[in-house]
């Protein structure tokens, strides 16, 4: 075994950093076993140095964060602070002076991804970031490894433990969104802000992670549609209960059928009760991967707190220091094909849409024709007395022209009704531009929802 320690610098000692400063300390004799060499906490860079952090040795603590990634003796920097800058000068920086980097950082990746493999290729070290996405499930690796052999179609995952919790109250209790937010807060799952995982700024980052290592193309945050959940109602959660489904927000990254593109998109979406998502509780991340060969393929478990991220974070440590000992590197990025980022536009998928109207004859037959001239076909629709349920409808329209749906059980006489259509697949620019038309019928109180149906 080589006697010279590898040296790490850790960049943050938050929950996150404090676990792998712990974790480097309690088991650093399994580390040098697994490495072939010791490995050395050498420095670690703080915003708040008299903050008190138990098992951290004080000597190790500066506010000098670039001073320390400038250090010719460090092998590899851990970054675990998040955001763009400074990290993104922290981490080409170190870069810069032969240092590997193992970060955490979905915001980042999601946002300047191709720069820093860039800059990691053109000084020859590591960058490795399987924390960024869904904390302790192998995932990354798994994508750009254990798959690189195989054609990945489609990603469908829940990679935010916050939404998957609140969606999991509504479902399971009845809670409006705010409640189950609340206990979301209390039980620390949710941020002071939550901003970030309720409306789905967080799952897009991983979502554009996920989409360019799957399909070998560049994919940022920016090119991923994005939608939270804060709009989600009782009233959605019962529809999709009534439909034997369950309602979850979704990071959903697939090629298109042609194979000449990609898309990737976040929001909320009804899934069947027999999909492996469908049973995701809690905080829990699970992400459903469909390969040509391989099949499909579910990775499941915590996807954030302190320590399993931090196992995250240890494992690619592991991996950069082999490397350096071997004076190699490990994969870097492939994004060979280049495959544009179609529109949300043209997704095709199938929606759940529940509309307000009024309760008199004739409404069933220009709700349909809307949708008939807008190409979207219609499977099914429920109708409803806004103060009890009053029967159902199934329904086929294939096209302008198509006959009316016969309607089963009764309808009120007066006042409004509520009416619960789905779709077969369509694409998402025809079924915005139904409901646009919707919204213009006298008979049409309001759409009072529209959601997305999946994984069937």
């Amino acid at each position: 075994m080589r006697t010279r320690p590898l040296k790490v610098a850790l960049l943050g000692c938050g929950v996150v950093g404090s676990e792998v400063a712990r974790i480097m300390t309690t088991h650093a004799d399994d580390l040098a076993a697994r490495i072939g060499a010791p490995v050395e906490l050498a420095g670690i860079a703080v915003r708040r140095p008299d903050r008190v952090r138990r098992g951290v040795p004080a000597e190790l603590i500066t506010t000098d964060a670039t001073a320390l990634v400038k250090r010719g003796d460090i092998d590899v920097v851990v970054e675990v602070i998040g955001g763009i800058e400074p990290v993104r000068t922290l981490i080409t920086t170190a870069f810069e002076h032969g240092a590997s980097v193992v970060s955490a950082n979905k915001a980042l990746l999601a946002a300047d991804g191709a720069t820093l493999h860039a800059a990691a290729a053109e000084h020859g070290v590591d960058l490795y970031y399987e924390a960024a996405v869904a904390g302790a499930i192998p995932l990354i690796r798994p994508l750009r490894e254990s798959l690189a052999g195989d054609k990945v179609n489609r990603v469908l995952g829940i990679v935010n433990g916050t939404t998957n919790f609140i969606l999991d109250r509504m479902d399971s209790t009845g809670a409006g969104y705010s409640e189950a937010l609340d206990e979301a807060t209390a039980l620390g799952y949710a941020e002071a802000d939550p901003t970030a995982d309720v409306e789905g700024f967080d799952a897009a980052a991983k979502a554009a992670i996920l989409a360019g290592i799957a399909f070998h193309t560049r994919v940022t945050i920016g090119d991923v549609h994005r939608e939270g959940l804060t709009e989600v109602t009782a009233a959605d959660i019962a529809s999709a209960q009534q439909m034997g489904c369950t309602v979850k927000l979704l990071a959903i990254c697939e090629r298109s059928a042609n194979g000449q593109s990609v898309t990737a998109r976040v929001h909320p979406a009804m899934i069947p009760l027999t999909h492996p998502l469908a049973s995701v509780r809690e905080a829990y991340n699970a992400v459903f991967v469909e390969a040509d060969a391989a099949g499909q393929l579910m990775f499941y478990g915590p996807g954030a707190g302190g320590a399993p991220t931090a196992s995250a974070v240890l494992g690619d440590l592991v991996a950069a220091c082999r490397n350096k000992l071997a004076n190699t590197t490990g994969v870097g990025e492939s994004a060979y094909t280049q495959l544009p980022v179609s529109p949300m536009g043209e997704v095709v998928t199938r929606y759940h849409i529940n509309l307000d109207v009024a309760d008199k004859p004739g409404v069933l037959a220009q709700v349909a024709t809307v949708f008939a001239e807008h190409g979207v076909s219609i499977d099914t629709v429920r109708q409803q007395g806004k103060d009890h349920y009053s029967g159902a409808v199934d329904a086929s329209v294939e096209g302008a022209g198509s006959p009316m749906p016969k309607a089963r059980g009764g309808r009120r006489a007066g006042g409004d009704a509520i009416l619960v259509v789905v779709t077969h697949r369509a694409p998402d620019a025809a079924l915005s531009a139904t409901v646009e038309a919707l919204r213009k019928l006298d008979t049409v109180r309001g759409v009072a929802s529209i959601m997305r149906v999946e994984g069937e």
